[in-house]
């Protein structure tokens, strides 16, 4: 169970930050060309204003769910550090 619980605490967390960060990429390229990001479509565009959307707003399922596998994860990870380890007797 601890294992687990490790795995849930640990992927969920690093797959959000690399979505991010690879969006973030995106959106710098973005800038760099001269281009200004759209927020909702995702895209670069040669002109214009487009108000900003949060990562958040734009993948709730995404970013709940992989916060509710965290904390899943965390609780799993508790209960294998408190659960007594049974030892074989010989």
């Amino acid at each position: 169970m601890l294992k687990l619980g490790l795995i849930l605490l640990i992927l969920p967390a690093i797959g959000l930050m690399a979505g991010y960060m690879y969006e973030q990429n995106q959106i710098e390229a973005c800038v760099q060309a001269g281009g200004v990001w759209n927020w909702a479509a995702e895209s670069c565009a040669t002109s214009g204003s487009y108000p900003f959307v949060p990562y958040m707003a734009r993948y709730p399922l995404l970013v709940n769910g992989g916060m509710l596998l965290v904390v899943l994860g965390l609780l799993l990870t508790l209960v294998g550090l408190y659960r007594p380890k049974t030892v074989e007797r010989s």
